[in-house]
């Protein structure tokens, strides 16, 4: 019989990911895989399995992270003529939109990767965003019952409350992970954002009943220094009080 992976904290689900990811040679570059959103072997596949359920092959607009686990998500996007909108890294640079249409097809990865993603992007402002389809972010650890964790900084939860902000209707959100980051439980606060899909190598989990989804941002929790290293966020607060 298996041992529950249950754990305290989110740490402590974190540590044993990014253990269990390095020790058994599961890790992609870049490495280590600790401190990060864990690149994976079979991320490719995972990518593909992902566009097998309906609203992501019918989508028209993807909000995609922008970590290298989830480089062939946006690839295989781009490959489909979806339009993919990736947060800047720490969203310090607001929200990127990679248009489709734009990239040949012998540039997709290009355009899908970091390092050379600028060259085919284009900055957009708050309120230009377009209603998204769906969106697809980066994990850690997740559950069966929806539950997600990040590296801890909490940027995928704010650009979701972003979006619920800007009064965008909530939609489903996927993960691509690696079958050992599905853990049994840990703790959630109301600001997670709730995983709708957890798409692996080798299986889709569809979560029937999410967690409740988070209203927005917490206000309370936005400090001074994260609206100077965010700009994004301050121009949220002028757009929300104008």
């Amino acid at each position: 019989m298996s041992t529950p992976l249950s754990f305290a904290t989110k740490d402590e689900a974190r540590t044993h990911v990014w253990d269990r990811l390095s020790n058994e040679r599961l890790a992609a570059f870049p490495f280590p895989p600790h401190g990060r959103i864990p690149n994976f072997k079979g991320a490719g596949e995972a990518a593909k399995r992902l566009f097998d359920i309906p609203v992501f092959a019918n989508a028209t607009a993807l909000k995609i992270n922008p970590d290298s686990a989830q480089s062939a998500v946006r690839a295989e996007a781009l490959r489909r003529g979806i339009d993919v909108y990736v947060p800047t890294p720490k969203l310090a640079g607001g929200f990127w939109r990679i248009a489709a249409a734009a990239v040949p097809h012998d540039a997709v990865r290009q355009a899908a990767a970091m390092s050379t993603m600028p060259k085919w992007a284009t900055q957009v402002a708050l309120q230009d965003l377009p209603q998204m389809d769906a969106i697809v972010s980066g994990s850690v650890a997740v559950t069966r019952s929806g539950k997600r964790c990040g590296k801890g900084a909490g940027y995928a939860d704010r650009e979701y409350g972003i979006l619920l902000e800007l009064g965008h209707a909530p939609v489903p959100v996927a993960t691509t992970v690696h079958d050992v980051q599905l853990v049994d439980d840990f703790p959630q606060v109301g600001t997670d954002e709730p995983l709708t899909f957890i798409v692996t190598p080798s299986r889709c989990v569809e979560i029937t009943s999410p967690p409740d989804a988070p209203d927005g941002i917490d206000w309370s929790d936005i400090t001074d220094q994260d609206l100077e290293d965010m700009p994004v966020l301050a121009d949220l607060k002028a757009l929300i009080k104008a």
